[in-house]
């Protein structure tokens, strides 16, 4: 990582969280943003696109929109994951973010577009879809759509109404195990939003880069919560159950919001009968997706 530009960092930062559109001004803001803010979105998106190759999905073609690409690191991580793509459409408001995205892929047929295609195999959104006025209308039309946002109750209820409003026509891959009306629509379950967390590098924790940067965005380091969906055209399988969130950690017990078919429901976990499962939530290192048949 590069020396840390303190003013710049804390301009992005206050851009970021006042929700303004186009934070960046030079190219020297794209590198440092890039260095930051896009690696802790890249590790959201290796939590995400991991998880997929675990559930067994495979995209459904090579032409690749990355809408809304900043720096294009939600593409990057596509295809360190899935291999090159066909071609690449890098769409945004910035022509230099589309130009310093372009900068940084090889050997791929690259397209830079204001205007997004009309169609493509699979689209990619990241960390734009709270900025757009219509939660539900895409940019375009496309057999796969990933979104992974910040795990915020604001994003999570708006993929959720995306989710509510495409799934007539898209198979929810994930983080649904089930096809069937969000458990969170409910009046009970108001309150709660869809979030997990994503587990950045340990070499991050031994970095004083990155040590300086938390300090300077006010950010923890241990803490990387996104909420995502997951559509396919194709039909999916339905299976698990999902944990959402954290566990709440109490003398005596544990207790996990647990997401299926059946709905959403607080399941209890005992320290004394359920001594071990009991610790690993504690620790904080119980996967979301329970592949059980059965609720734990």
């Amino acid at each position: 990582m590069r020396s840390i530009d303190r003013q710049t960092l804390e301009r992005l930062r206050a851009a970021f969280l006042g929700g303004e559109t186009g934070y960046w001004k030079s190219e020297r803001d794209l590198e440092l943003y890039e260095q930051t803010f896009a690696q802790r979105i890249g590790w959201k998106w290796d939590y995400v696109l991991t998880e997929l190759k675990q559930l067994g999905w495979s995209p459904p073609g090579g032409r690749l929109l990355d809408w809304g690409c900043g720096t294009g690191i939600a593409s990057r991580k596509y295809m360190e994951h899935w291999g090159k793509v066909e071609r690449l459409f890098l769409c945004d408001r910035s022509p230099e973010a589309m130009k310093f995205a372009a900068q940084q892929v090889r050997d791929v047929d690259v397209w830079l577009e204001s205007v997004p295609p009309r169609s493509v195999d699979v689209l990619l959104i990241s960390h734009a879809w709270t900025e757009q006025s219509d939660p539900v209308a895409l940019p375009c039309e496309a057999e796969a759509i990933l979104i992974v946002e910040p795990g915020s109750y604001e994003a999570s209820r708006r993929l959720i109404a995306l989710r509510e409003q495409l799934r007539a026509t898209f198979h929810v891959v994930a983080p649904c195990t089930h096809q069937g009306v969000c458990g969170m629509l409910t009046p009970a379950h108001q309150r709660h939003w869809c979030h997990h967390f994503a587990t950045p590098p340990p070499e991050v924790f031994r970095n004083g880069d990155w040590a300086r940067f938390a300090r300077i965005a006010c950010i923890d380091l241990r803490s990387l919560p996104l909420s995502y969906l997951v559509l396919d055209r194709r039909p999916v399988e339905s299976r698990g159950i999902r944990a959402i969130g954290r566990a709440r950690i109490y003398k005596a017990h544990a207790s996990v919001l647990l997401c299926d078919a059946n709905g959403l429901r607080e399941h209890r976990v005992d320290k004394r009968t359920q001594p071990q499962l009991y610790r690993k939530l504690k620790k904080g290192k119980v996967e979301s997706l329970w592949l059980e048949t059965k609720a734990p």
